[in-house]
Parts: structure tokens; C-alpha cells; sequence
């Protein structure tokens, strides 16, 4: 069976940082691709990042490039999503999820199919 488990979220000031995890286990493919997703209330969910097991190959939404930083810990099977210049419209659900094609490079929802509880983040003075 499959789990993403995140955690890290919170309550943080604009400019502040946070760091998400998303543990998995159970996945038995040889690559996949692991992404961030995050949805705010009353928005569509977005791709955030998202790596590829197979090349460690990143992508990173134009909305938090050069301020969000995704890795992987291939020991403990856990990816992190470093985010830094936080601002107010960061607000979110933050998800994790596994897609097991590389389409999930493209950073689109409906080719992940194993997906986290979500974390709360929330940025404001």
C-alpha cells in the first residue's frame, strides 16, 4: 500500500521559511516522479515542484522559482520542499504525490494517482 505522509507546515511571517516533508513507502516502481501541489480555498490545485526518481530532474513553477528548493533523501525515502521569501499568497494546502509515469513531470495533478493528507501553510503578520 502506498502512503505520502507530509508535515512541516505552519504558521509563518512574510519572508519567513518552512521546510515540508513527505515521507513514502510502499511504492514499487522503479522510477516515479514525486511533486508538490498546493491548493488555496476556493483556487484550483497547482503543481508547485515536483523530482524524478529516475534522473533527479526538477521543475519548479514560475511562481516560486528561485524561492522553493525540492530534494530527496533516497535513504529514508522522504522529499523536501525548502521554501524561503514566503509570501502571503503561498497560503495553502500543501500535497505530495507520486505519479508513476514520467508525465508527472509536467507537473499536472491528473497524472499522480497516490496523494498525501495535505499540510497546512500559512503565511501572515
Amino acid at each position: 500500500q502506498v502512503q505520502l505522509v507530509e508535515s512541516g507546515g505552519g504558521l509563518v511571517q512574510p519572508g519567513g521559511s518552512l521546510r515540508l516533508s513527505c515521507a513514502t513507502s510502499g511504492f514499487t516502481g522503479d522510477h516515479y516522479v514525486i511533486g508538490w501541489f498546493r491548493q488555496a480555498p476556493g483556487k484550483e490545485r497547482e503543481g508547485v515542484s515536483c523530482i524524478s526518481t529516475r534522473d533527479d530532474s526538477i521543475r519548479y513553477a514560475d511562481s516560486v522559482k528561485g524561492r522553493f528548493t525540492i530534494s530527496r533523501d533516497k535513504a529514508k525515502n522522504t522529499v523536501y520542499l525548502q521554501m524561503g521569501s514566503l509570501k502571503p499568497e503561498d497560503t495553502a494546502v500543501y500535497y505530495c504525490a507520486i505519479s508513476p509515469t514520467p508525465l508527472g513531470k509536467l507537473l499536472r495533478s491528473n497524472f499522480y494517482n497516490n496523494w498525501g493528507q495535505g499540510t497546512q501553510v500559512t503565511v501572515s503578520s
